[in-house]
């Protein structure tokens, strides 16, 4: 078994995967708010201790920016931990087995290829789009890291120059556009009041006091509601832009998509094949397929393993 760890701004997972690529146990927790460095540590570590006993490698997907190989860690949802050193604490607490650590963007996309949507494709990119837009790139059935580590990282393509700014300290990066807190403030400021607030359990009216997501942003969507009509087509198209420049780029074969936004289905991804078949014109180009993810919540841990499990494919530092 390989001890898998998934680490993000909304909850910390650990559990243990086969050489099948299955999950066979798991556990979440929510990310704390505002937990310093080691408080951080220490519940990651509370965390594991149930699948530490004879695991045979380590493998762990971090929001970043990091450093790579090395693993020091400076997720941006996660201030208590700025140039953290993840992978060695890591190592300490396994000295006998492979600890390898990357991006959890990376991490999803290594998983659709390894046991989700792109089984059989050996040229494909991964994408993630939720309160972020990251993704991973395989090419010749091998994950690329570039030289930093950040090859894939097509949430900061830019699909508008003159678009809104982005964290980056850039302008009319996709993920400025597409991402769902971005998504949502764009249909507030062209009036949009959501029918209703949180999920079917927490339902009630609209407050401007209360934070909404892109969730209620599709299901407005889908109930007719114009405005998010429109912010659902302004994300699709500028993802149909990028992926459409991935693909002259690097000759891809297919592109999936995960992350929470994906859930809105056709309202997405009609406008995304729309922007993209517009776009990718070339004959080489025009192959490329665009899908959902498979995997669900389990693909940041199944990727986090394969890092270990298939390292031929998936890893190439030391």
């Amino acid at each position: 078994m390989i001890l898998a760890i998934d680490i993000g701004g909304t909850k910390f997972a650990a559990g243990l995967v086969s050489a099948a690529g299955e999950v066979v146990a798991a556990e979440r927790v929510a990310t704390p708010r505002d937990g310093g460095a080691e408080t951080l540590w220490e519940m990651l570590a509370d965390l594991v201790e149930p699948f530490s006993a004879d695991v045979k490698g380590v493998g762990v997907g971090c929001g970043g920016p990091m450093t790579w190989p090395a693993g020091e860690v400076s997720p941006l949802n996660m201030p208590g931990w700025r140039g953290f050193p993840l992978r060695a604490r890591l190592a300490e607490r396994f000295p006998s087995v492979p600890v390898r650590l990357h991006n959890d963007a990376v991490c999803l996309a290594v998983a659709e290829h390894w046991r989700g949507a792109g089984r059989g494709s050996a040229n494909m990119l991964g994408m993630v789009v939720s309160t972020g837009v990251g993704g991973g790139l395989v090419l010749g059935d091998r994950l690329i890291d570039g030289g930093t580590g950040n090859a894939g990282h097509i949430g900061h393509v830019v699909v508008d120059p003159e678009g809104p700014p982005c964290g980056c300290g850039g302008r009319g990066c996709l993920e400025a556009v597409a991402r769902g807190p971005g998504l949502t403030a764009w249909a507030l400021a062209q009036g949009w009041k959501p029918a209703t607030y949180g999920d079917a359990h927490d339902a009630g009216p609209y407050r401007e006091d209360r934070e909404v997501t892109a969730r209620e942003l599709a299901r407005d969507a889908a109930a007719g509601d114009e405005v998010a009509m429109a912010a659902m087509r302004r994300a699709g198209t500028a993802l149909g832009v990028a992926i459409a420049s991935a693909t002259a780029l690097c000759d891809l074969d297919l592109v999936t998509v995960g992350g929470g936004l994906s859930q809105a289905g056709e309202l997405l991804f009609g406008p995304l094949e729309e922007a993209l078949r517009g776009h990718a014109r070339l004959d080489f180009a025009r192959r490329v397929r665009v899908c959902p993810a498979e995997l669900g919540q389990d693909a940041g841990l199944v990727g986090a393993a394969a890092l270990v499990l298939a390292e031929e494919r998936y890893w190439s530092a030391g």
